[in-house]
């Protein structure tokens, strides 16, 4: 059995201290936290859950919890920040048993893996009857200002690792087997939201930074460039960046550019 290390405070400090200046990974936190409901007594799985920060932050609600990831790099971090046994995913296969699990909350995962049905037919397999899945994906979005702008600030379905653009409700039904049934869709991160978030990618220049690494899951920055702490700066600005991703709030009508869907599984296509 591998040894686990035990929780690095000070990197999971920083990765908290992350989480607390931005708008997007707070967003996010909120929509599946909502989407997955009470967790407390359920046995429930995290797949690449903001290298350990969600999985941390659902934990301190309830339940009992694993973890896994596709890289080695977000194992590694996740393990930093939970102290626990994270697993390294192979490509759509989930190393559990069948019907073990109460919950399963995939965060920003499904999109880089290329067997997307694969993995949603093994969620299916691993969750119990009455069991739910949470899926945080980007949404399908084959137009717009934002998504062809990134794409020139290089910002690409390449530099986020991602093998699949987005999906919509339709497209996650197309994808489900027939015991994984797609109950709610809701969409988030409108137009400001957005912006900001594409501003503050393009501002770091992380993609096309010298020290970049791209990995399955997501550009990294290597080396001092990944443990450094908030800024001073970021710290003043947020209050900023909040009222401004706070504009959402003035276009209700817009589908968002990320995707949370919530899933069901039943023990035959006919209780649908």
């Amino acid at each position: 059995m591998t040894d686990v290390p035990a929780a690095d405070h000070t990197y999971r400090e920083l990765q908290l201290a992350r989480f607390r200046v931005s708008v997007l990974k707070q967003a996010k936190w909120r929509e599946l936290a909502r989407a997955a409901g009470d967790v407390r007594g359920k046995r429930a799985l995290d797949l690449g859950t903001d290298n350990g920060v969600i999985g941390w932050l659902f934990r301190q609600r309830g339940g009992a919890w694993g973890s896994a990831d596709l890289t080695s790099h977000a194992v590694h971090a996740t393990q930093r920040v939970l102290g626990e046994e994270v697993r390294e995913l192979t490509g759509s296969h989930l190393p559990y048993a069948d019907a073990t699990f109460d919950l399963i909350v995939v965060a920003d995962l499904l999109e880089h893996v290329s067997d997307d049905r694969g993995l949603l037919a093994e969620i299916a397999r691993c969750l119990k009857v009455g069991g739910r899945a949470v899926l945080n994906v980007p949404r399908l979005e084959p137009r717009g200002v934002l998504p062809a702008l990134r794409r020139a600030l290089g910002l690409t379905d390449e530099w986020h690792g991602h093998l699949h653009a987005g999906y919509d409700a339709q497209s996650l039904r197309a994808l489900l087997p027939a015991t994984l049934q797609l109950r709610q869709t809701h969409g988030y991160v409108r137009f400001f939201s957005f912006a900001l978030d594409t501003a503050l990618n393009a501002a770091s220049g992380s993609a096309n930074s010298a020290t970049a690494v791209r990995t399955a899951k997501r550009t990294i920055q290597a080396g001092a460039q990944e443990g450094k702490p908030v800024s001073a700066a970021v710290k003043m600005m947020y209050p900023v960046m909040r009222a401004f991703a706070g504009l959402d709030a003035l276009l209700p009508f817009t589908s968002g550019y990320m995707l949370v869907a919530t899933l069901e599984r039943t023990s035959s296509a006919i209780e649908a």
